[in-house]
């Protein structure tokens, strides 16, 4: 009986404690929250500045084996331990994601109460490494190589639209799409182990959530940039050709973490 007492009265106390909690939540959800910036997207046009981080990343697809790339003349190099053939399978992935950077500029324009036309140039920094199923020999170097690194330097070009949700007090969650086109500066291409096309376009999506302050806006975005035009190129002469043959499709994916200030 003592027991059964004693679980009736912790049962009673649980449900006597959640429904403090709801009353205590209910009070703080009515209470009255300072809006700021309460015009500031009835604002025909509106600037700011960008931060972030990216991570860069191949779409690879592959002649299987490489002979069947008609493109494909076997070659013998001095340093090489073995043959590449028609009949070998060569293949290339992205060894790891490494963090880069973002810089940016926004400009916004208002085009209805729940979308905006945003242009964003910026400047991003990145690198992919593509590691090899076979050693990976490269010019002027006489021992192979762990994997084979790509650095790029972008110029952004983004033109998206904004799609925004109804603001809660001094949020609004939102989500974007649209093209962009990027160009890599860094390399010349001219002896690359894998040469690529410096100019991509890519179709791009995210979400993202802005917060107003008093006097800026405040927004994290996720957006993923998805790779449309087969970014590989024709490979040099200085360099062992098969890295570049045995590859028939290559497209570029970006992730960036933005923050952004307007």
């Amino acid at each position: 009986m003592k027991i059964e007492r004693n679980e009736r009265s912790q049962v009673k106390n649980f449900f006597i404690t959640i429904l403090l909690l709801l009353i205590v939540l209910s009070v703080f959800a009515q209470k009255q929250k300072v809006n700021h910036m309460t015009t500031f997207d009835d604002k025909l046009i509106h600037f700011g500045f960008s931060l972030g981080v990216n991570t860069l990343d191949f779409g690879l697809a592959h002649y299987n084996p490489i002979g069947n790339n008609p493109d494909f003349v076997p070659t013998v190099w001095q340093l090489d331990k073995e043959q590449i053939t028609g009949d070998h399978y060569v293949r290339a992935d992205v060894a790891e994601l490494i963090p880069g950077f973002t810089v940016g500029i926004v400009s916004s324009l208002r085009l209805t109460k729940d979308l905006n036309l945003r242009f964003l140039p910026g400047l991003s920094f990145g690198e992919r490494q593509l590691l090899y199923n076979i050693p990976v020999w490269e010019t002027d170097y006489y021992q192979p190589l762990q994997y084979y690194s790509i650095k790029s330097t972008f110029l952004d070009f983004p033109l998206l639209i904004k799609y925004k949700a109804r603001r809660i007090n001094n949020d609004r969650p939102y989500i974007i799409f649209g093209p962009a086109y990027r160009h890599d500066i860094s390399r010349t291409g001219k002896e690359d182990l894998v040469r690529l096309k410096n100019g991509g376009f890519y179709a791009e999506v995210g979400a993202g959530w802005d917060h107003y302050f008093a006097f800026f806006r405040f927004s994290v975005e996720a957006k993923m940039s998805f790779g449309i035009n087969n970014l590989i190129n024709d490979p040099p002469l200085e360099q062992r050709q098969y890295y570049s043959n045995a590859i028939r499709e290559l497209r570029s994916n970006i992730f960036t973490l933005s923050f952004h200030f307007e």
